[in-house]
Formats: C-alpha cells, structure tokens, sequence
C-alpha cells in the first residue's frame, strides 16, 4: 500500500526502509465520560477492547521494533493479557500512566530504546486506526522530524463568546489533529524535557515538537480514525466494526 500526505506527495511504505521505531500507546484514560466502569482501553469493541485493536494494528507494522503501553495503575495484568493475545512478537514495556496525558506520555518515553530513531505516539482510544498511517508517519517523520495524522476540517468555524458568534473562521488550511504521531526520538525528548522546565502543558505531542522549533507534517488520515470519547463516539465506531464483518 501507499499513502498520500497532505503536501500531495505519494509516501511509500515503511516495507524495506531501514529504521527503528518504538511505538507509545497511551491508554491511562479513566473513561469517565464514556460512564465506563473500566479504563477506556479496555472497553470492549465488538468483543475486543480498544488496547487490543491498536496492538494489532501496531503489530503489522514492520518498522516497530518495541512498545511501550501505559494504562491505569493496577491495569499492568490486563494489558499483559492484552499483549499476549496480540501475539506482536517485539518487546513490550507496560507502565502505569501519569495525571494527563503529557504525563503518560513523558514516563513512556523515558523507557523507550536509545536504539529507536523514531517514537510513534498513538492513543488507544482511536481503534480504527491502520497500519498504512503507522507507515506514512514514521517515513514522514524520519525525513523532516515529525509528523501527524490529521484530517481537514470540513465544517464552517464560528468563533463565540458570551453565547454569540463573534467571527466566522476560515478553514482552509485547517486541520485536525489525530494519533498517530511520529517524531525523531531526540526531537520528541527534547520537546518534553523543556516542557517540564517551563511548564508548558499541550494536549498533544506535536504541539510540543512545534513549539521547539521543528517542522511537523500533516498525513492525511482515513475518515474512520475517530477518538473515542462519548458513548456516541462508541456507538459509531461500534456501527463500523459491524459493518466490516
């Protein structure tokens, strides 16, 4: 398979290209506001939980050569279960995750090998997601430094305050941000070592990595690479899943 990036350019597989990457899956998410009675990723999706999708799709990509899991303290069995089950035949390092997200993802990169050329973050919530994005973000990112899977936003934007619209904002070259992310190891450390000293807090990687200083590139990604976060976001991906069988 190949992949189209956002710049337009076709980006080849990660097949053959020789790199190493460590995937992050950062599954420490409570699931409070899915009304949850376990951690999200371990929520089950047409009899699988969430953690379990994104082993198998890191699993396919051959360029990974470890992961690195974080889940809710007390959840480490769980997802060693998980692990065991995804059969992914690299190694696997779990940790309990941190306060936010930032934090899970800080104490994940702290384990992974000085080895990897490249960190590949994904959050487990986003199940849908495929290995040829896997792929694309990892070339992309060993080429210029990082890159995201994003999608263009497609509604019209209105800026509110108080209730009322203040603005219409354009979107063209608008994007949501997704996971995966890809950086080079030594970008995405260097982007939280400085976060921790001056205190910036991102609600995702990439706006670390910007911050430094480095080029990041958008991957367009599949339609179907929704977050889950509300039981509507589960029912949709729960419809998808049916619909694949």
């Amino acid at each position: 398979m190949r992949w189209r990036s956002a710049r337009g350019c076709t980006v080849g597989t990660a097949s053959g290209v020789e790199l190493k990457a460590s995937a992050i899956i950062v599954g420490a998410g409570s699931g409070v506001r899915l009304g949850s009675s376990v951690p999200k990723a371990f929520v089950k999706i047409g009899g699988r939980t969430m953690l379990s999708y994104s082993l198998v799709t890191v699993r396919q990509v051959s360029s990974i050569d470890e992961v690195v899991i974080t889940v809710p303290a007390g959840f480490e069995n769980a997802a060693r279960a998980e692990v065991a089950a995804a059969g992914l035949g690299v190694p696997v390092k779990i940790a309990p995750g941190g306060i936010e997200r930032q934090d899970s993802v800080r104490i994940a990169l702290e384990l992974t090998s000085a080895e990897s050329e490249i960190v590949i973050v994904h959050d487990a919530a986003r199940p849908l997601s495929t290995p040829a994005i896997f792929e694309a973000c990892i070339i992309a990112a060993t080429r210029i430094g990082g890159a995201i899977a994003a999608i263009p936003v497609a509604d019209t934007l209105k800026r509110v305050a108080d209730g009322a619209i203040n603005a219409t904002v354009a979107r063209a070259g608008l994007w949501q941000a997704q996971t995966p992310q890809a950086f080079r190891r030594d970008l995405l450390i260097a982007a939280h070592q400085r976060a921790v000293v001056e205190k910036i807090t991102a609600t995702d990687d990439a706006d670390l990595v910007e911050r430094a200083g480095a080029r990041v590139e958008v991957v367009e990604a599949p339609t179907e690479n929704i977050k889950i976060t509300t039981p509507s976001d589960l029912a949709i991906v729960e419809a998808i899943i049916a619909a694949r069988k």
